[in-house]
C-alpha cells in the first residue's frame, strides 16, 4: 500500500487550527529558573554549632568540649536501598572490572592515577560504585576478600587525601563524595573482614575522607559533584562519631546545592537523564543513612527525590527503558523500575517537561519524546549533545526511530573516539545542515556556541484539522524552532510533528526559515536523519521516496518524503548495557537554498 504525497504534505491550515497551549520560548540551561528549597530550620543553638562548625572549630570541641574524642568507628549499618549488577559483581570475584561490557583485570588498574583509565571505568573504581555489584552477587562472606583485597590495593595508592581536588581521578569533588557514601553504605564489605591490619586503614580512611570534603566540597568540579560531596558530609554526620556539627553543615549545604542543581520542574541543569538517575541514587542512599540511625531525614529530600522522578519517567518509551538523550543510552526498564521502587515515589510521568526542555505525547501503543530545548550550559554539561529538535518514536515495546546514545558509556566496548561523534547533531534524528552541529561540541564534555533559545507550542488538533480527508479524529501537534544555524547560514530551523490520538500516523515537517527579509544567495547541503530502532528491516520503494519498515513483531510501517532523495546506511546505536548495535537511518538529503525550503515526511502504521 503507497502513501500519496498528498498526505505527507502539512498545509498552512494544519498549523493554523486546534486548541493552543500556552506558546514559550525556552531558552538554554543558562536560563532554566532554579528551584527555590531552603535548608532545614534550626534553633539558635545548632545555628550556632552549624556555623562554628563550618568556621573551622572541630566537630569533637563542639560535641564533647569536656570529654574525650571519640574512637573512629561506624554508629549504624545501612541497608542497601540500591543492589548492583550481579553481572558486574560475578566479574569481580573473578578478577575483572566489567564496564560497559568491557572486562579489565583488577591487576592492570592503576588505582594512583597516573596511567589514565576509560572515564565509565575510573567513575566506578574510585567512587567504589563496584560494592553494590560485589553485594548483588554473593553473600558477604564471599565478598568480603574481593572487597578487602580491591581497597587496600587503592591505599596503597592513595594514602593520604592531597590538599585540593584535582591530584588525579580519586580526588575530584564528585569522586570522593560518592566513594564516602559507598564506604558507609556498604561499610560491612570493608570493615568485617580477617585482615585486622586493614580494618583501622580504613576507618582512618573514612575519617579523612569526611575532613577533606569538608575542605572542599565548596570547589566541586561541576553542581552534580557538589550534589555528591554534600551527600558525603551528612551520611559521615550521621555514622561517625561526633558527628553532629557535621550534619547540621551538610544538610544547609546539601538543600542549597539540589536548589541550585533542579529546575522548576525537577530536572537537572545538564539535561540528562544520567545525571538525574545519579541525583536520585545519591538521595535515596542518603536517606538510607538516616533510616540506619532512626533519625528523620529532613523533609525538603523526601520532597526533592519525589521532583525528580516524574521527569525522569516522562523520557521512558513503552517498554519502561531509557530514551538516548544527553548522553545516556537505552538503560534498561529493569534498572529503571530498581531505581523508582527505592525512591518510593508513585507518580506518572509528566507530559510536558518544558523547562527541563522535553515534550511527550502518547497514543495508544504509540509514544514521541521530543526534544524543544537548547543544550545545557557548557557549565552544566558532562556528556551534551547538540540534539536540539531529535526525537526518539516507538510503537509497544519497539522503537522505530531513536538516537545514537551513549556518549556517557564511550570507554567500554563504544570507543572512547567516537565520544564526540555521539554527542554530534547527525547522531540524533533531526535535521543537519552542511554536516555542521547546530551547537559547538568541545571536549570533556562540553557545549560551545549555538542554539541560544527554542521556541516551543503544543496544542490538539481536531476534524479537518487531522485528517483532510474528512475521517476526523484527534492528534497532538508540536511546533518548535532553534537558531542554531542562524549566525552562520541565515536560516532557522523549525520542526512541525502532528502525532493522531490512535498512534497510527506521525506526520512531520522541516522548514528552513530565513532570518532576513532577503535570502542569502546559493544553496546548502541538508540531511534529514531518521536512526530506526534495532532488529528493524527496511525496504527501499522503486521510486526513491519511502521506505519499508517492519518490526519485530510483525507490524508494518511505511515511511514516505517530498523535497529530497531518500537514502538507507548503516550505522550503531548503544542498548540497555552500554554496547554497540548496528542499526540503519533512513536519510533525506539535497541541497536547499538560503533563501529556505520545507521538507515534509510521513511515518504510517500499515498493518
Amino acid at each position: 500500500m503507497v502513501v500519496s504525497e498528498a498526505e505527507v504534505t502539512a498545509s498552512e491550515a494544519d498549523r493554523d487550527r486546534g486548541e493552543p497551549v500556552e506558546p514559550g520560548i525556552i531558552e538554554p540551561g543558562r536560563a532554566l529558573a532554579l528551584a527555590d528549597f531552603s535548608p532545614p530550620s534550626v534553633g539558635a543553638g545548632e545555628w550556632l554549632v552549624r556555623f562554628a562548625y563550618k568556621i573551622g572549630v572541630p566537630g569533637s570541641m563542639l560535641s564533647s568540649p569536656m570529654g574525650k574524642s571519640a574512637k573512629p568507628r561506624l554508629l549504624a549499618t545501612v541497608s542497601n536501598p540500591l543492589p548492583g549488577s550481579r553481572a558486574a559483581g560475578t566479574a569481580l570475584r573473578a578478577g575483572h572490572f566489567l564496564v560497559h561490557g568491557a572486562k579489565t583485570p583488577i591487576a592492570q588498574i592503576d588505582f594512583a592515577g597516573a596511567g589514565r583509565m576509560t572515564p565509565p571505568l575510573e567513575r566506578v573504581v574510585h567512587s567504589f560504585a563496584w560494592l553494590a555489584d560485589l553485594e548483588a552477587c554473593a553473600v558477604r562472606e564471599q565478598g568480603v576478600p574481593v572487597a578487602e583485597r580491591i581497597f587496600a590495593a587503592w591505599l596503597d595508592a592513595n594514602p593520604k587525601p592531597p590538599g585540593k581536588p584535582g591530584k588525579g581521578p580519586a580526588w575530584s569533588v564528585a569522586n570522593a563524595g560518592t566513594r564516602q557514601l559507598n564506604w558507609l553504605v556498604h561499610a560491612p564489605l570493608i570493615l568485617s573482614g580477617h585482615d585486622k591490619r586493614l580494618r583501622p586503614r580504613v576507618l582512618a580512611a573514612v575519617m579523612d575522607g569526611a575532613r577533606w570534603l569538608d575542605r572542599n566540597v565548596g570547589r566541586a568540579e561541576d553542581l552534580l559533584g557538589a550534589v555528591a560531596g554534600w551527600c558525603g558530609i551528612v551520611a559521615s554526620g550521621l555514622l561517625l562519631p561526633d558527628g553532629r556539627p557535621r550534619r547540621l553543615f551538610g544538610e544547609a549545604g546539601l538543600i542549597r546545592a539540589l536548589g541550585d542543581l533542579i529546575g522548576d520542574d525537577g530536572g537537572v541543569l545538564s539535561r540528562s537523564p544520567l545525571g538525574q538517575m545519579e541525583a536520585i541514587t545519591l538521595l535515596v542512599s542518603l536517606r538510607a543513612c538516616y533510616r540506619a540511625t532512626r533519625r528523620e531525614a529532613p523533609e525538603a529530600l523526601d520532597n526533592l527525590i519525589a521532583v525528580l522522578v516524574p521527569p525522569l519517567l516522562a523520557l521512558t518509551h513503552g517498554d519502561g527503558s531509557l530514551g538516548s538523550w544527553q548522553g545516556s543510552w537505552a538503560i534498561d526498564a529493569d534498572e529503571i523500575a530498581r531505581l523508582v521502587d527505592a525512591s518510593s515515589v508513585r507518580t506518572r510521568p509528566l507530559r510536558d517537561v518544558r523547562q527541563w526542555g522535553f515534550q511527550r505525547v502518547t497514543a495508544q501503543k504509540s509514544l514521541l519524546l521530543f526534544d524543544a530545548a537548547p543544550p545545557p550550559m557548557a557549565k552544566h554539561a558532562r556528556t551534551g549533545c547538540a540534539s536540539t529538535l531529535a526525537f526518539e518514536f516507538s510503537s509497544g515495546a519497539h522503537r522505530i526511530v531513536v538516537n545514537c546514545g551513549g556518549s556517557a558509556a564511550a570507554g567500554g566496548l563504544v570507543p572512547v573516539r567516537l565520544e564526540q561523534g555521539l554527542r554530534a547533531t547527525a547522531a540524533h534524528s533531526t535535521l543537519v545542515l552542511d554536516d555542521v552541529n547546530s551547537t559547538a561540541v568541545l571536549i570533556n564534555g562540553k557545549i560551545g556556541s549555538g542554539v541560544s533559545e527554542v521556541d516551543i507550542d503544543r496544542r490538539t488538533l481536531e476534524g479537518d484539522a487531522v485528517d483532510k480527508a474528512g475521517k476526523g479524529g484527534r492528534a497532538t501537534r508540536l511546533e518548535a524552532s532553534h537558531n542554531g544555524y542562524a549566525a552562520r547560514y541565515g536560516l532557522v530551523h523549525r520542526r512541525i510533528l502532528i502525532l493522531r490520538d490512535d498512534g497510527s500516523e506521525l506526520r512531520g515537517e522541516d522548514l528552513l526559515v530565513p532570518t532576513g527579509r532577503k535570502g542569502k544567495r546559493g544553496k546548502v547541503a541538508f540531511a534529514i536523519r531518521f536512526h530506526l530502532g534495532p532488529n528493524i528491516e527496511v525496504g527501499l520503494s522503486d521510486d526513491g521516496q519511502g521506505v519499508g519498515i517492519a518490526l519485530p513483531d510483525g507490524t508494518y510501517w511505511q515511511f514516505r518524503a517530498a523535497g529530497g532523495e531518500v537514502t538507507v546506511e548503516d550505522l550503531f546505536w548503544v542498548d540497555g548495557q552500554g554496547r554497540p548495535v548496528p542499526i540503519q537511518q533512513l536519510v533525506v538529503s539535497g541541497l536547499v537554498s538560503r533563501g529556505g525550503g520545507n521538507f515534509a515526511w510521513l511515518l504510517k502504521k500499515m498493518g
